[in-house]
């Protein structure tokens, strides 16, 4: 969202930011008490689904590429790294698995992200890699500038350095 505004030349003194779980947001955003919504799937398929809403900016073009992170701390990754590469590969099996079964994988996500319609899960998929890779530490840049923008709005109290990150690496598939 700081991206966004930023890209639009605003910034959070701009807007009046309000801060609500999705569940809170839906509600919020659908009876009209906030005029704008940063969300993600499957919250922003229903939205789009279910109300024809109109999307004014997305990760794209310079605003933010989102990944997902997974995170254990170092002293159970130094204690148990064998866990973490049947994790780490039992992730990129179950990935690829849903790029290659989106029907059946909607069927299995659906009851599990609220009972959300088939077609509502095949679309937030649709928009998904689920493709699990290992962290390269010399591609955090994006994270240091997304950290560094919080900072900025004074979102967190001190900077943060991705430099300092201990990045687990997996045994080659």
């Amino acid at each position: 969202m700081i991206s966004a505004l930023k890209k639009a030349g605003l910034t959070l003194q701009d807007i009046q930011p309000v801060y609500l779980e999705a569940p809170d947001g839906v509600a919020a955003f659908s009876s009209g008490n906030v005029d704008a919504w940063a969300i993600w799937d499957p919250f922003l398929a229903t939205q789009e689904r279910e109300h024809h809403v109109r999307v004014l900016a997305d990760g794209s073009k310079g605003v933010a590429n989102y990944n997902r992170f997974y995170v254990a701390n170092t002293r159970f990754v130094k204690a148990h790294p064998e866990v973490l590469q049947v994790v780490f590969d039992t992730l990129h099996d179950a990935g690829q698995w849903v790029k290659g079964h989106s029907q059946e994988a909607a069927k299995n996500l659906a009851p599990l992200w609220g009972n959300i319609p088939l077609e509502t899960v095949e679309l937030a998929n649709s928009r998904r890699s689920y493709d699990i890779v290992p962290v390269k530490v010399d591609q955090l840049a994006e994270q240091q500038r997304i950290a560094d923008g919080y900072y900025e709005a004074k979102l967190i109290p001190k900077p943060l350095k991705v430099s300092d990150i201990v990045v687990w690496v997996p045994k080659a598939q």
